[in-house]
């Protein structure tokens, strides 16, 4: 039995509100990932550049994480009590002060006081995360995966205006470099806050229309479809950070210049946005799991990629097929997740899922940069790679036990 038969679809709302949500938050998101795009850029080579010890160069990246890791859940529960408009202005509000902070920290040359910078960042981040979420709120059953694919879709305009912005922002407040970037990050984060008060959102309900109340948490995790979408969604996340945080210092290793490194995280956030066109189409085509494996098989395509050589086509080759594969495996995961529980329970699941995917990338992006400075490129390229095959085997069984129950069940009808 699938998660989306269990549980009859109970729409809150016609679709009309829905896509009104949906390009609202997809603007919301773009803003976002600017902001996101520029750090994930420039984050690696400032911590480099203000450590004692280079190792901890990648730190600010897991600062960044960890901020999300620790908000994910307040934040849904908050969201819970006062809607998502209130939720996602706050989320905006803590992005603008972390990039002023930041760019103290940068004058001050306080390596700690960046790091904290960063990890106010990731407060935002949690918010959000809950964007593609909040899409679905709204949504139909039919329209879900597109109202997802819409909102990452957004980050489109991230993909084109965020590495641009750190070419032509980095000297910006020169002779201190760096500065000037974040200072875009802060008018990026302003504006969200402007967008998003535009939402059209319901508080969630405190039980089901018919008085039933949510079911506990440990029941909805019982189901195996819920967990093998939180897992492939962790893997998703996880892997792409992993070998994104390390590429921009991999590449400067290698001696390419910080504009290539920049060119490279431009051709990867283009990818990882350009599909969600696409995707939720692709998604009521061939169904979620299909797309699923789809992204994950790109995922370890990509590792593949930058295992076999350190010339900038193989770096932007390998950026390209990661952005790719995150975008289908995580609106697919994404997607799955939306289809195990009910409007009344959507606040836990999703913390839960958030909490889960969050922690995988606290660790990610820190380990990364530890192993590619204790072992080189070739090691962060392929050691993530166990992990993408077991979560494509999971996602495989799943398939084929839909697929079994599907054909015992025509055969007793």
């Amino acid at each position: 039995m699938t998660c989306s038969e269990a549980i009859p679809d109970q729409p809150i709302s016609d679709d009309r509100r829905a896509r009104r949500n949906a390009l609202i938050l997809s603007l919301a998101q773009a803003l976002f990932f600017v902001a996101s795009s520029i750090q994930a850029t420039v984050s690696g080579l400032v911590g480099y550049m203000l450590a004692d010890d280079k190792s901890l160069a990648t730190l600010p990246v897991t600062a960044l994480v960890l901020g999300s890791l620790i908000t994910t859940v307040p934040a849904s529960m908050f969201m819970r009590q006062v809607g998502r408009r209130i939720g996602f202005q706050l989320g905006a509000m803590l992005g603008t002060l972390s990039s002023v902070i930041a760019i103290y920290a940068i004058y001050d040359q306080s390596f700690w006081l960046f790091c904290f910078a960063i990890f106010m960042s990731g407060s935002y981040q949690a918010f959000a995360q809950y964007y593609r979420f909040a899409a679905a709120d709204t949504a139909s059953e039919a329209f879900r995966p597109r109202a997802i694919s819409w909102v990452l879709a957004g980050g489109l305009l991230a993909a084109i205006a965020g590495p641009q912005l750190v070419i032509y922002t980095k000297d910006a407040l020169a002779p201190v470099m760096f500065a000037g970037v974040f200072v875009a990050a802060a008018v990026a984060s302003l504006l969200a806050i402007a967008v998003v008060s535009l939402v059209n959102i319901p508080k969630a309900p405190k039980s089901a229309p018919d008085g039933t109340p949510p079911r506990p948490l440990r029941e909805i995790l019982k189901q195996a479809k819920l967990r093998i979408a939180i897992f492939s969604g962790m893997v998703s996340y996880g892997s792409m950070t992993y070998l994104m945080t390390a590429t921009p210092l991999a590449m400067v290793a290698c001696n390419h210049s910080v504009d290539s490194a920049a060119w490279a995280i431009q051709w990867h956030v283009l990818a990882m946005f350009a599909p969600s066109f696409v995707t939720g189409r692709l998604i009521d085509r061939f169904g979620r799991e299909r797309v699923v494996l789809a992204g994950l098989l790109l995922l370890a395509a990509a590792g593949v990629v930058a295992h076999a050589g350190i010339s900038l086509w193989h770096f932007n080759l390998a950026m390209i097929l990661l952005g790719v594969g995150w975008n289908l495996g995580y609106i697919g995961s994404t997607t799955m997740v939306t289809d195990c529980h009910r409007p009344e329970e959507r606040n836990k699941v999703q913390a839960v899922n958030e909490f889960m995917v969050f922690g995988l990338l606290a660790f990610a992006s820190f380990f990364s940069g530890k192993l590619l400075h204790e072992t080189g490129w070739e090691t962060v390229a392929i050691s993530y790679l166990p992990f993408v095959v077991l979560a494509a085997g999971l996602v495989l069984m799943l398939t084929f036990r839909d697929a079994r129950w599907g054909s015992t069940a025509n055969r007793s009808g």
